[in-house]
């Protein structure tokens, strides 16, 4: 009895953690690049887009369609830096649990 009881206080302790990780996550932000730091991408860690930074030479009606591939690919960018930064935050945050390899707790 005394496992459980145990296994549920970690339950909550862990429930706690994850809002509080779920608050920073919101808070950090990184920045995707594209076109040589012409297009620029800032997300926050929870893949929320904060903003896009075009250089005005990039905004010439002839050249739109390059802009919006810059875009999509500041964007990726800056997601694999958002989705690497909450991975980084999760293992610090599970490190204890010894979850199996892969194993992914939902937020």
């Amino acid at each position: 009895m005394r496992d459980i009881l145990g296994v549920m206080k970690q339950a909550k302790e862990l429930q706690g953690k994850m809002q509080q990780l779920q608050e920073e996550l919101a808070q950090i932000e990184v920045e995707g690049v594209s076109g040589g730091g012409l297009v620029r991408v800032t997300l926050t860690a929870k893949n929320d887009m904060k903003r896009i930074a075009i250089d005005p030479s990039l905004l010439k009606p002839e050249e739109a369609e390059i802009l919006e591939d810059l875009i999509v690919s500041a964007y990726a960018d800056a997601k694999r830096k958002a989705e690497a930064k909450s991975e980084e935050k999760m293992r610090s945050l599970t490190g204890g649990l010894g979850l199996p390899g892969g194993m992914k707790l939902p937020f």
